[in-house]
């Protein structure tokens, strides 16, 4: 079997450098393409990590090229800035894993918290890219919106609950997450003197993830207490998820159950934590109950769960490839 050629729009960023450094050591893909809004660099100046590991050519993004060279292409891009390559891209044949959240949501939902989308025909095309709700569907998929890191976090620990959550009762995610998740770009939020020794909530109930999260568990908006912290870590995400259900059940044996086929799904006896996940595609889960309170543990690399290795996964799964064929598995332990 010749290698499918695949390249990254992006890769000035974390995701993308991510997306890079886990495509050169797939086995079945080839990056054929790597580019960001400049061009006119080489991956190695762009990343200094990466010297004398490649030294491909960073091209000005174009679709048309990306599309001549791929079959397959990594859009780890911004909302709005993606939508603009997702269409030319599939009129070309390309097929797309797109990073941003441009095809995640619903169109009222999506202009609603973000902007107003210039892609609206291929929205009904596009499968939301959490393999384990939706493995069938992305196996045809030419658009895959992949996941928020924190509704990854969040929907992967709640959803085997969902039929036992007492209706319209609150669901609280109270989330942190490491500062990578935030991007290269500074801010007064992300600088070091604020970060450090720090911890904080931003947008507490009113975080344009809690409505994927709504959507994807089949709650209503109001009904997602959605809470973010940052945390003066790197990497690395938890989510703490109270639900009131109801009905005689083993929480424990019900999520095994649930998860028990799923390779990147681990469901620990004792409460998650990030560094355990750190640099892999797992996802920990650990629940408690006490009477109808339910409290749900579940931890994530933000830029590879919450990111760049969910998107190669939901690329291999797109090629007909083994789901963990590239997919780093071994934690950044110590």
């Amino acid at each position: 079997m010749s290698a499918i050629r695949v390249g990254v729009i992006g890769a000035s960023g974390y995701t993308g450098l991510e997306l890079v450094k886990m495509l050169l050591v797939h086995p079945d893909f080839k990056l054929s393409y790597v580019a960001n809004s400049e061009g006119e660099t080489r991956i190695d100046t762009l990343h200094p990590s990466l010297k004398n590991v490649c030294d491909i050519q960073v091209q000005k993004a174009d679709a048309k090229a990306a599309a001549k060279e791929c079959e397959l292409v990594f859009l780890a891009l911004p909302h709005k800035t993606a939508m603009a390559f997702v269409k030319p891209l599939v009129e070309f044949g390309c097929r797309v894993v797109d990073l941003s959240a441009d095809y995640r949501l619903p169109l009222d939902t999506y202009e609603k918290y973000y902007t107003t989308h210039e892609d609206k025909g291929n929205l009904p095309n596009a499968v939301y890219g959490l393999p384990e709700l939706y493995r069938a569907k992305i196996k045809t998929a030419q658009i895959v919106a992949n996941p928020g890191c924190f509704p990854t976090s969040a929907i992967l620990g709640a959803y085997p609950f969902i039929e036992k959550m007492i209706p319209h009762t609150p669901l609280i995610v109270d989330a942190k997450t490491g500062v990578s998740g935030a991007g290269k770009k500074l801010s007064e939020t992300t600088h070091f003197v604020h970060v450090n020794d720090n911890l904080f909530a931003y947008n507490p109930l009113s975080h344009r993830h809690s409505p994927e999260i709504a959507d994807k568990l089949g709650l209503a908006e109001e009904e997602v207490n959605f809470v973010p912290h940052l945390c003066p870590v790197t990497r690395g995400m938890i989510s703490s998820i109270y639900m009131q259900v109801e009905g005689d059940f083993d929480a424990k044996n019900l999520l095994e159950k649930f998860y028990e086929h799923e390779p990147f799904i681990r469901v620990l006896d004792k409460p998650v934590d990030m560094k355990n996940v750190a640099g892999t595609n797992f996802c920990d889960i650990f629940v408690k109950q006490k009477g109808n309170l339910l409290f749900i543990s579940s931890a994530i690399d933000n830029l590879q769960r919450g990111a760049s290795s969910q998107a190669v996964v939901n690329a291999n799964i797109m090629m007909g490839l083994a789901e963990d064929a590239g997919i780093p598995k071994i934690a950044y332990v110590p």
